[in-house]
């Protein structure tokens, strides 16, 4: 028996204590759990409804907002429009009624701008916890066969990405540890950080590029960009070759991580997407999510499963992606 650290179970332990237990089967279960599987899949006849559930347990202080995000986003990456939410909120004793109208405003908020409704959920005072809970559900429908998955994936394709590695970290860590970093960033740059909680959305690129066609995506949360590709990987049982120049990070997400000795690599980044796309569908995802105002990059490609995963280092050489592990917040977040 050893005691585990904080963050969300690594692969091993998954697949050794989890995914073992889980045995009994519907036919109506399209998509069930496993390694990078973000969403369950149900066959509801002419359509499939898509559910995804995940907690916000890092962040305080948009911890509303965060907690709507995150499962929509799990939705969108299956390219797949959400349409309803639901909330359980856990609260610290002592929390104020005043703290718990600022959540629910929040969540609010970004349900009406991602056109969400708040269906239902729990709401509590209990000294289980010492700081805001939110675990949020998310749902989704398309038609038949519409949902993206990423058993497509074949060497070959192309890895793409939305947006700036470490966002959502690096918006945390600015809002939580604002006094912390007084030394270490301009207050600016602050701003641009604790902006970029503004941008953990990832709804239109995922709309967008599921239009098109994709050899399936993945919303880059716990275990950040290298956390990410390796989960894509396990789905499809393929390899990677990642290039670290191409991979976009805001200089301000840089400082933060160097200053805290952590990884922006491996640092959650909610409002970016993971895209993989046939070669010859490239082109037309990339457009497709430009034209929504949201900046997407090519940062490596698929290849077969015994070349391994790899990133390439921008001195050109390579290092190899190891299966994610603790988020790299929680070094921060204790």
């Amino acid at each position: 028996m050893r005691k585990l650290k904080a963050g969300k179970l690594d692969t091993e332990l998954l697949e050794r204590i989890v995914f073992k237990h889980v045995k009994h089967r519907r036919e109506e279960v399209l998509v069930r759990p496993g390694v990078g599987e973000d969403c369950a899949t149900l066959d509801f006849g002419p359509y499939e409804c898509v559910m995804s559930t995940d907690p916000i347990t890092a962040a305080i202080s948009e911890i509303g907002r965060l907690a709507v995000h995150i499962t929509c986003n799990d939705i969108a990456s299956n390219g797949v429009e959400p349409l309803g939410i639901m909330l359980a909120v856990m609260l610290p004793v002592g929390t104020t009624d005043e703290e718990i109208e600022d959540i629910m405003k929040q969540a609010a908020e970004v349900a009406e701008s991602l056109e969400v409704e708040i269906i239902g959920g729990h709401t509590e005072i209990t000294p289980a916890v010492n700081r805001p809970v939110i675990v949020s559900t998310a749902i989704g429908r398309t038609v038949s066969g519409g949902s993206q998955r990423a058993k497509a994936m074949r060497p070959g394709d192309c890895i793409l990405m939305t947006k700036y590695a470490g966002l959502e970290g690096t918006g945390i860590i600015a809002s939580d540890f604002e006094r912390r970093l007084k030394e270490v960033i301009t207050e600016e740059e602050q701003l641009e950080a604790k902006a970029f909680l503004k941008q953990v959305s990832v709804v239109k690129e995922g709309i967008a590029a599921g239009k098109v066609g994709t050899a399936g995506m993945h919303d880059i949360t716990e275990g950040g960009v290298l956390g990410a590709v390796w989960e894509l990987c396990e789905i499809s049982k393929t390899g990677v070759e990642l290039n670290l120049k191409a991979i976009p990070v805001k200089e301000v997400t840089k400082k933060i991580c160097n200053h805290f000795d952590i990884d922006y690599l491996r640092l959650i980044s909610s409002g970016c997407m993971m895209i993989v796309a046939h070669p010859e569908k490239k082109a037309a995802v990339i457009k497709a999510v430009e034209e929504t105002g949201v900046p997407i990059a090519c940062i490596g490609v698929v290849k077969e499963r015994e070349e391994g995963r790899i990133l390439v280092q921008e001195d050109g050489t390579k290092i190899d992606i190891v299966p994610p592990a603790s988020d790299e917040l929680y070094k921060i977040v204790k």
